[in-house]
């Protein structure tokens, strides 16, 4: 039903009590239908404050499978997820051009998978788990840290506070993929409540479609449980749980006799938070919050004849106190303290690789100017203290001026610093037969700068939504993972020149017909660093990206259709080594391909079936493996990944809900 309807409904009331005495007895006779109200809410949504963002809700993620978090931005123009190489799996996420390392990754705005969790992270969250993803683009808040170059991405998980429910999620693909999700919450009294999220997945395919003698993807087997709790007791509100998660990954040759180059990795991770608030004034919302996590991430894995382990462990708090005075100002300060070690091993010992420490702690303020609501500012500042690179300074402003109804504008500025963890963060690096070189690496620190314009436009009768933005970043320290240098060598070095980025992305969304909405959007990147004393494009990097997405559902909602066509644009490869036969590894640059996603959902009472199809387009890398006939070879190469690397995927599933 349109907006207009439900005010008219509204408005009705008042009319309807105003009825005199007489009319009102001539209706007692009278049967009147029942008439149902709804309202459909958009799947993204943009936030409202200084901080250029949107948030993505449960509406938008059912539009496609979304069985891990990875999976999650198929209809999003502005994060890209894409595969790092071609023998584990591990994906990464693109944000302003910029891979996800300079992406903030948090869990209800708690800084969650960072380090050895990195390369893998994308697939440590289950799809239907999620509540909601807040994507914030530039360099964002100050509260969560001094991490954040290109922007934050913070899942919020299904909460024990929720209406009471218990959900179940059956999900399988044609490449022999099985996933069952389940998830449940009690309310044990006005005050307590309690959830259980369970997760099971199992890719056990085999496929290897290209016929290269190797997976075109790993077997995965993944256990994943947590148990979550809340109290509120007016004034004083805890929040938090414990979660545990178990991986098994399977790749390599297949169907192979003798000595086959084989990939196993087995993880364990051990993860537990809470939160703790006390309201001291209600009506100016002043409160102080204590928040903590600690987590354990411990991997074990080999590539061919190569062995890798990592043991993870952090500790991260955080003290705020948030106060709101007059109607205009509000100030938020805290203490925060981060601490990482990191024991690793490699073997055989041609790379040293050292136990990795670090404690930060920092303080912080930040201060939010609202002139109703068309005048929004928000300055913060920080200072950490690390015990590897001494004091640093994060200073952030973001403003937004909403001239109308029809036009607001924003503009950000902000600094980040980020400690790199070379092998733990790049350990696929290793699949690789050429020779992994770390240089002693400093920290890494970019200004981001940014700024955008979003319009709301009476068309029609409708509202047609349009967002243009841009924006820059420029490292004067960053970690080069250099392909172009050495033909036998990868190396992650300290750059040495000029690394930027510039971004400018175009969207627009509009309901052309009842139930029916259409998305474009159209991105172009110029992301350079400087390799080997040459300043060029980053490779495997698309230069443009192309979206449309188009979603209809039916008047009474029982039918839901939705179709997604991805352009990505070409780029530049590494530069090329020679092989045996004389001929070039691979082309200079590889050229512009497209993708389509579709998926149908009928709903029920209580349930939902879903069924859909990946790629349709069956476009795949040609040859992603280099070498792959010589795996035990200097020029086997398996992380020369731009492209999908496995074809037309059809899957089918269902969402139960099993209580009212």
């Amino acid at each position: 039903m349109t907006k207009k309807a439900i005010l008219a409904g509204i408005a009705m009331i008042p009319a309807l009590s105003a009825y005199s005495h007489d009319e009102a007895d001539s209706l007692k006779h009278q049967h009147l239908r029942e008439l149902t109200v709804t309202a459909r809410h958009p799947g993204t949504t943009r936030m409202g404050g200084a901080v250029n963002g949107v948030k993505i809700g449960k509406e938008e993620l059912f539009k496609a499978a979304c069985c891990n978090l990875g999976e999650s931005f198929v209809t999003n123009p502005s994060v890209d997820v894409s595969y790092s190489d071609a023998t584990t799996g591990a994906k990464q996420i693109k944000l302003l051009g910029l891979s996800g390392t300079y992406v903030q990754m948090l869990t209800e705005n708690m800084p969650n998978f960072r380090g050895a969790a990195a390369p893998y992270a994308l697939g440590y969250v289950p799809g239907p788990w999620m509540k909601s993803i807040m994507v914030s683009k530039g360099s964002s808040s100050v509260r969560n840290g001094y991490e954040s170059i290109t922007g934050q991405i913070n899942v919020e998980y299904l909460k024990p506070e929720d209406e009471q429910s218990v959900n179940v999620n059956l999900y399988g693909n044609t490449k022999s993929r099985i996933e069952a999700n389940a998830d449940g919450n009690i309310h044990l009294n006005n005050q307590l409540s309690t959830g259980l999220l369970v997760h099971y997945e199992d890719d056990k395919g085999h496929h290897d479609d290209n016929g290269d003698g190797f997976l075109d993807q790993p077997n995965v087997r993944q256990y994943h449980l947590q148990n979550r709790w809340l109290l509120n007791s007016g004034d004083y509100i805890f929040h938090g749980g414990v979660g545990l998660m178990k991986e098994k990954r399977e790749g390599g040759q297949v169907g192979h006799h003798g000595s086959p180059f084989t990939i196993n990795m087995e993880t364990d991770r051990f993860e537990g938070y809470m939160k703790h608030a006390y309201v001291l004034d209600h009506d100016h919302g002043t409160n102080i919050a204590l928040l903590a996590s600690a987590s354990m991430h411990e991997v074990g894995a080999q590539y061919g004849k190569k062995s890798y382990y990592v043991n993870e462990k952090n500790v991260y708090a955080q003290l705020i106190f948030e106060t709101t005075f007059g109607k205009m100002h509000n100030l938020a300060t805290g203490l925060s303290l981060n601490h990482d070690y990191l024991g690793q091993a490699l073997q055989p010992g041609a790379l040293t690789v050292p136990t990795e420490k670090e404690t930060t702690p920092g303080i912080y303020a930040q201060y939010t100017l609202n002139l109703n609501n068309r005048v929004t500012a928000m300055a913060g500042i920080r200072a950490d203290h690390s015990s590897l690179y001494g004091t640093f300074i994060t200073p952030r402003i973001h403003l937004k001026y909403a001239l109308n109804d029809v036009l607001s504008l924003r503009l950000s500025a902000g600094k980040g610093y980020r400690t790199v963890h070379a092998l733990a963060e790049n350990h696929y690096l290793l699949a690789s037969g050429r020779t992994l070189t770390l240089n002693p690496l400093n920290q890494e620190e970019a200004w981001n700068y940014g700024a955008s314009a979003a319009f709301y436009i009476p068309l029609l009768g409708k509202t047609l939504k349009l967002n243009a933005e841009y924006y820059y970043t420029h490292f004067s320290e960053q970690a080069v993972v250099d392909y172009d240098s050495n033909p036998s060598e990868i190396r992650i070095a300290n750059l040495k020149g000029r690394s930027f980025s510039h971004t400018f992305q175009v969207d627009a969304s509009y309901p052309v017909l009842e139930g029916l909405t259409l998305t474009a959007a159209y991105r172009l990147n110029d992301v350079r660093a400087t390799y080997g004393g040459q300043l060029l494009e980053k490779p495997l990097n698309s230069r443009y990206k192309g979206l449309l997405t188009a979603s209809y559902k039916t008047p009474l909602g029982l039918w839901q259709f939705d179709a997604t066509l991805q352009l990505n644009g070409g780029g530049r490869l590494p530069a090329p080594y020679t092989l045996g036969d004389g001929k070039p590894s691979w082309d200079e640059r590889f050229g512009a391909y497209e993708q389509l996603s579709a998926q149908i959902t009928r709903w029920f009472r209580r349930f939902s079936v879903y069924i859909g199809g990946e790629n349709l387009t069956n476009f795949r890398q040609k040859n992603p493996i280099i070498g792959a006939d010589n795996p035990w070879g200097k020029t086997f190469e398996p992380t020369m990944i731009w492209g999908p690397i496995h074809g037309r995927m059809a899957y089918a599933g269902v969402r139960i809900r099993l209580t009212d």
